[in-house]
């Protein structure tokens, strides 16, 4: 039988609480509150790529576990083999790594 998303989501409702973050940010001042809001709207932007990439193309979904599996196969594309062409055609996880690198030896040499 295939996974009713509306069970998936009362099963993991940190999926679908896309405004509780926003809420609690009420409470801070100045640029957290930006930033704050800038990180929701990058995680409601990567979790409706993530919902039109995999959710709704691979679906109907016979098992959460062949739903954990196939988000998992997409988040380390993600992060790991995706090129992205701002930094340099690059996965973002090599860029992540070169600026580390570049932090570490900057301390190293001051």
């Amino acid at each position: 039988a295939a996974v009713d998303l509306r069970v998936a989501l009362e099963r993991y409702p940190e999926v679908n609480s896309k405004h509780s973050s926003v809420n609690a940010s009420e409470n801070m001042g100045g640029d957290h509150k930006v930033e704050r809001m800038s990180s929701d709207l990058t995680h409601e932007t990567v979790n409706g790529l993530h919902k039109a990439e995999v959710i709704h193309r691979r679906g109907p979904w016979k098992s959460f576990e062949a739903v954990e599996y196939a988000t998992l196969e997409w988040v380390d594309w993600f992060n790991n083999r995706r090129l992205l062409e701002p930094i340099g055609n690059i996965p973002p996880a090599e860029a992540e790594q070169r600026y580390h690198d570049a932090v570490s030896a900057q301390q190293m040499a001051a």
